[in-house]
């Protein structure tokens, strides 16, 4: 992936103003993959161009900062320019390679792999600032508070009073004198609100231009200097629009998140991992919703939501498997395949074909119904595998549980 574009249009959209420190752009030296080579190799070579490049930019940094020593009046500046790398190494080398555990990671927490060092701030005041979709109004919530720099979940629960929400209309946009009366609401100076109101608006460009489903600056702060600062910033995006926004999808960082949704996303499967114990191989978002409601009414707790999509093709099928056994949570295995525009015959030799290549040592009850289902039972029960049939899918929802209990 070569990064051919800078943060001009970020800066643009929003709204921000001063001197900003851009950073720059460089060339990536990660070199594409041609598909069909081996996972281990792509992870190998990805890692590999990573590590160049991290090195490469480590080495940058340090030239950077002997230079300023080097071009200063100052007799002691190497000592000082040798302590401050000092004290960044000791201070990084807590924290890289360590478990972080917050309320946005959960209970197994997320392990360190990027510090980013800036500039302090000399802060006077601390906001809260936010946009979310609110679909029961069918507009986009602006969300504020004059309680910065802790949750918004501590914020409602612990000081509600405080929280000032304005709705703006999607086919409208923010207006002017609505983001006045935020920048008022949050006590923010009279001569600073015109910049706080140019902020809020910046926000919201930021949201409505680049297909965001939430931003969250918290905390928004003004400093002694009489500055708007988004001191720290978090934002999600539509996965659906990401197609139109190449140097949005430049950021994504595979790293912090689940290894399988992320091996899953670049098959074209949608996956999500769950705290169950019953794996789930099925074409179609409702059918995998109401399997899952199922097995739950059964009795069991399913593993995963995995959704292979109409197109279930034999190859598709292989890599669905081999996704579903790298959970080891996973004690059985439910196939529930309903072919409309799919094919039973397909999806059965994609099931063989996935059992002669990776070995799959949990009970496994198959249901398949629709086009060709005759065709496709006679190749599972040809193929000599060993797996537990299923006619409905109440039939195989309590299989599955049942197959778990021995």
């Amino acid at each position: 992936m070569k990064m051919t574009k800078n943060f001009d249009d970020l800066n643009d959209t929003f709204n921000t103003s001063g001197d900003v420190i851009k950073p720059e752009v460089v060339e990536s030296k990660i070199e594409k993959v041609k598909e069909g080579v081996d996972d281990i190799k792509k992870d190998y070579e990805y890692t590999r161009g990573n590590l160049y490049s991290i090195i490469e930019k480590g080495q940058e940094a340090l030239n950077g900062v002997l230079e300023l020593a080097q071009e200063s009046e100052m007799p002691r500046a190497y000592e000082v320019a040798g302590q401050l790398i000092k004290n960044v190494a000791d201070a990084t080398d807590k924290l890289l390679g360590k478990k972080l555990i917050t309320n946005q990671t959960g209970p197994e927490g997320k392990i360190i792999n990027r510090i980013y060092i800036e500039e302090a701030t000399d802060i006077k005041h601390e906001l809260y600032l936010g946009l979310v979709f609110d679909r029961s109004s069918e507009s986009i919530m602006v969300v504020a508070s004059t309680e910065g720099g802790m949750s918004v979940e501590e914020i409602s629960k612990e000081k509600p009073e405080t929280i000032i929400r304005s709705k703006i209309e999607v086919a409208v946009g923010i207006q002017q004198f609505q983001a006045r009366e935020i920048a008022f609401g949050l006590g923010i100076e009279s001569k600073l609100i015109s910049r706080a109101a140019n902020t809020i608006i910046g926000c919201y460009k930021a949201f409505s231009e680049l297909d965001a489903t939430m931003v969250e600056v918290n905390p928004l702060v003004v400093s002694h200097q009489d500055e708007i600062l988004a001191l720290d910033c978090k934002m999600s995006f539509d996965n659906n629009a990401m197609f139109r926004r190449d140097e949005i999808a430049e950021l994504r960082d595979k790293t912090q998140e689940n290894s399988n949704e992320v091996y899953a996303s670049d098959r074209g499967m949608n996956y999500v991992s769950l705290d169950g114990n019953i794996g789930n191989i099925i074409n179609g978002a409702g059918l995998a919703m109401a399997s899952m409601d199922m097995i739950k009414l059964a009795g069991g707790s399913p593993a995963n939501f995995l959704d292979v999509g109409g197109g279930a093709t034999p190859e598709k099928i292989v890599k669905a498997f081999k996704l579903v056994t790298m959970d080891e949570k996973v004690k059985v295995i439910l196939v529930n395949i309903f072919a409309g525009i799919n094919r039973c015959d397909w999806v059965a030799e994609g099931i063989v074909e996935a059992l002669k290549k990776i070995e799959v040592n949990v009970p496994l009850v198959i249901r398949l119904a629709g086009t060709n289902v005759e065709k496709g039972n006679k190749i599972l029960k040809e193929s000599k595998i060993n797996y537990i049939e299923a006619n409905t899918l109440e039939d195989a929802a309590n299989k599955a549980v049942a197959a778990l209990k021995k």
